[in-house]
C-alpha cells in the first residue's frame, strides 16, 4: 500500500477527518511494535504497548509541533513506554565484556567482517544481535534498519547526539567481537568432530 507523507494525514486529522488516524497506524505499526519487541522481548507487552502508544499519541496531537518528524515523536512515546515497562519488571542485562570488545579496532572490523562468507555472516548477525541490550537493539534497529538519522535517535532515545554516535560504534564492535566467538567456536566443534570420525574408525 502506498501512503502520503506524514503531515498530509495531520492536516486531514485537524481538518477533521478523524478516520485519517487509521492511515497513520497502518504506515508506522511494523516499527512501533519492532521497537516495543526489542525492548520487552514478548510479543504480548510488546502489542500492548504499541496499541497504546498509537492511543497516547492520538490524545497527544494537539501538542505535536512539527519541529520534529511525527514518526521520530511517535517512536519516543514507543520508546518510552517499553523501557518505562522493562523498568518495572527490573529485568538485568549482562553486557558483553568491555575489554574484550575494545580489543578491536575499526580496520579490523572492517577487513575481517567480509571475510565471511554472506549467508554464513548473516546467521551470525542474527545470533550476535542477541547479545544486545534493549537500548542496543533498537538504536541498531532505528539506524540500520529504518534509516533515522542519528539526531532522529536522539531525539526518540533522549540521548545526546554525541552519546548516540559513540553507542553506534561500541555496538559494531560488540557485534563483531560476538560473531568472532561463534566463529571460534563453531570451527573447534567442526575440529572435534573431525578428530572423533578419526578416531572411531
Amino acid at each position: 500500500m502506498k501512503f502520503e507523507t506524514d503531515i498530509f494525514y495531520l492536516q486531514q486529522i485537524t481538518s477533521g477527518n478523524a478516520r485519517a488516524y487509521a492511515f497513520l497506524v497502518e504506515k508506522h505499526k511494523e516499527m512501533v511494535f519492532s521497537i516495543a519487541l526489542k525492548i520487552v522481548h514478548n510479543r504480548e507487552d510488546a502489542e500492548e504497548i504499541a496499541q497504546d502508544a498509537f492511543v497516547k499519541a492520538y490524545q497527544s496531537l494537539s501538542g505535536f509541533k512539527n519541529e520534529a518528524k511525527f514518526s521520530t515523536w511517535l517512536y519516543r512515546i514507543v520508546y518510552n513506554s517499553a523501557i518505562s515497562k522493562v523498568r518495572k519488571k527490573k529485568l538485568e542485562l549482562s553486557p558483553l565484556d568491555d575489554s574484550t570488545i575494545n580489543n578491536y579496532s575499526d580496520d579490523t572490523i572492517d577487513s575481517n567482517l567480509f571475510l565471511i562468507d554472506e549467508p554464513d555472516q548473516f546467521e551470525l548477525l542474527q545470533k550476535a544481535l542477541q547479545c544486545l541490550s534493549e537500548e542496543e537493539n533498537v538504536i541498531v534497529s532505528l539506524f540500520y534498519q529504518n534509516d533515522n538519522s542519528i539526531e532522529d535517535i536522539s531525539a526518540i532515545t533522549n540521548l545526546t547526539v554525541a552519546n548516540v554516535k559513540v553507542k553506534l560504534h561500541r555496538i559494531r564492535k560488540k557485534l563483531y567481537s560476538e560473531m568472532q566467538k561463534m566463529m571460534t567456536s563453531l570451527e573447534h566443534s567442526e575440529l572435534n568432530q573431525a578428530y572423533f570420525k578419526e578416531v572411531t574408525r
